[in-house]
């Protein structure tokens, strides 16, 4: 029996479709086997190398747990860990309670002049953790113009780093809130009201339960973010020593290497424990969501919303006298005696520290971690969940992109050190180049820029690749036509994510630096330890200034190629 001409026609099409998709399979592969190389070389190795450091003495001899017990031998690095946990702890109670009140205001009331409210509040985004201390100095320092206010207290001390710390970290958790708030369900809120119940046992029995998810996930976040800061406890925490300042101390004042990394795995506990309890916490939230909860729309309550607007007030007032102390004190020619305004402070070249050549460093540095940021998190989180093979490796690629968020950003630093100093690492050239910081900087913020991207491409429907798949038509093509167009908005949001937080980092990079490429926040930190403070203020009012104009031009280019590239949402 002989086969029709149709099937023995339709052979070789066959044959060439299977040869295409099995060679585009394998380049697949082989492109989240490249991108799984490239994140263990920028985040798991350096991590690892900082690990096995604290095994080893100055001459490379392996001592075991030598180092960990010279760590608890010292009472003043004990006394750090307590402090740094101390402290964090009661910023985070702090900070999450300012951030409810303030989002509750935003999303449950009916509270005028919300969005001002809201813009004011994210600001401190914009801003380097330096600024809030610097201003802190101006405002109750020696020769604050409020230090009377302290009755005989210090802000150099815990009082400062509590004050700084809640007011840097408060829009972080104010976002976190204000999302988990956003989403709470009417039908709870109207079936309460039908029954009778006050409003203060609805909030008991509805609002808070509901956020609940978001208020713990805020406190874990404030916690992290403050027991990991540098720039705040380095300017105004006097001789109270956390764990921070210590690694610094240890790595680049005493050249002690071993115990610096002893600190950081000490550092590292804390942010990894936060991180499995979040994610302990998101899976029970994420069984209790309903699929036919209704938004709520808050009633009028003139008491309530008069008293809300007022505590809201007062928090942007008091956000809006830190940026603005630092702003006035960058302007004044000689504080305290001379407050006329001059631009004398922003001649960096006569001042310690870098200069403008630390500025324009920065800036580079910024557009570079933007533009491989946004590229490498889209392709990462497109290699994630696009295709359909290689599951266990896509698995590991996943993970190791979630991992910088266990990772605090001096602990990556201090890894960096180890792992590319080593004489056996090929990359070694790289050190104290401006190479080296982007790829800090890109790494330290990879995971929220990738489970950003991932959520922006989980809305589209597989069927696109299947379809594509049927016409034969290869993947980078669809690729390039479909996914990355609907992305795109997302992409440079991603882009401005990277840019604002490459111009405002301390604790990522102050390892890293060399002289050549000193960036405007390391700037910062040598224009105040050498005393010049108004300088220093008027640093980090530039980098707060060009933070908000990058994150502004991508948001621009953000509308515009929503405008340009899903035009169908507007039909």
């Amino acid at each position: 029996m002989s086969s029709s001409p149709d099937v023995i026609a339709a052979a070789p099409v066959m044959a060439m479709r299977r040869s295409a998709f099995d060679r585009e399979r394998w380049l697949t592969g082989a492109a989240v086997l490249l991108v799984v190389l490239l994140l263990v070389v920028i985040v798991a190795l350096p991590v690892g190398a900082l690990v096995g450091q604290s095994f080893f003495d100055h001459a490379g001899a392996f001592v075991g747990l030598a180092n960990f017990a010279r760590y608890l031998d010292n009472p003043a690095l004990v006394q750090s860990a307590f402090n740094s946990l101390g402290l964090a702890a009661i910023s985070a109670v702090i900070c999450t309670g300012i951030a409810y009140v303030y989002a509750y205001g935003l999303t449950l009331s009916c509270m005028p002049a919300k969005g001002v409210l809201r813009a004011v509040a994210l600001i401190p985004l914009l801003a380097p953790s330096l600024l809030p201390a610097i201003s802190l100095v101006y405002l109750f320092g020696n020769q604050g113009l409020f230090k009377g206010l302290l009755g005989g207290a210090s802000i150099y001390g815990p009082l400062g780093i509590v004050l700084g710390s809640v007011f840097w970290t408060l829009p972080h958790a104010l976002l976190i809130l204000t999302t988990a708030m956003a989403t709470s369900d009417g039908r709870l809120y109207e079936a309460a009201q039908t029954l009778g119940a006050s409003r203060w046992r609805i909030f008991r029995t509805v609002t808070l339960p509901s956020s609940r998810y978001g208020l713990i996930v805020a406190a874990m976040v404030v916690f992290v973010l403050v027991i990991t800061d540098f720039g705040v406890p380095k300017v105004v925490g006097g001789q109270t020593g956390v764990l921070a300042t210590d690694i610094y101390k240890q790595v680049v004042g005493q050249q002690n290497f071993q115990m610096g990394a002893v600190v950081g795995l000490v550092l590292l506990i804390p942010a990894v424990l936060s991180f499995l309890v979040e994610r302990h916490v998101r899976g029970k939230q994420a069984a209790a969501l309903s699929a036919r909860a209704t938004p709520y729309q808050p009633e009028p309550v003139p008491v309530r919303d008069r008293a809300l607007l007022a505590f809201c007030v007062l928090t942007a007032g008091a956000i809006l006298v830190m940026i603005g102390m630092a702003v006035f004190a960058s302007l004044a020619t000689y504080w305290p005696y001379n407050l006329v305004p001059s631009f004398k402070n922003y001649d960096f070249s006569n001042m310690d520290g870098g200069g403008w050549d630390s500025y324009f460093n920065s800036l580079r540095m910024a557009v570079c971690a933007a533009v491989a940021g946004a590229l490498i998190t889209f392709i990462s989180a497109y290699l994630v969940e696009k295709p359909r093979h290689f599951g266990l490796l896509r698995e590991l690629l996943n993970l190791l992109a979630n991992l910088p968020l266990a990772v605090p950003g001096l602990v990556l630093g201090v890894g960096y050190i180890f792992f590319f100093i080593s004489p056996s690492n090929p990359l070694r050239a790289i050190y104290g180049s401006m190479t080296i910081l982007v790829i800090c900087t890109v790494a330290h913020f990879f995971s929220v820029a990738h489970l950003t991207s991932l959520t922006a491409l989980r809305q589209l429907d597989r069927e696109y690749e299947l379809v594509s798949e049927s016409m034969g038509v290869p993947f980078w093509y669809t690729l390039w036509r479909v996914h990355l167009p609907v992305a795109l908005p997302t992409v440079l949001n991603v882009g401005g994510y990277f840019f604002v937080n490459a111009m405002t980092t301390v604790s990522a990079v102050v390892f890293l630096y060399s002289p050549q490429t000193t960036l405007a926040a390391i700037a910062v930190l040598n224009m105040d330890d050498a005393g010049d403070v108004a300088p220093a203020a008027a640093m980090a009012s530039l980098i707060m200034l060009t933070a908000a104009v990058g994150r502004g031009l991508f948001a621009l280019a953000g509308h515009w190629a929503l405008e340009r590239t899903q035009a169908w949402r507007h039909r």
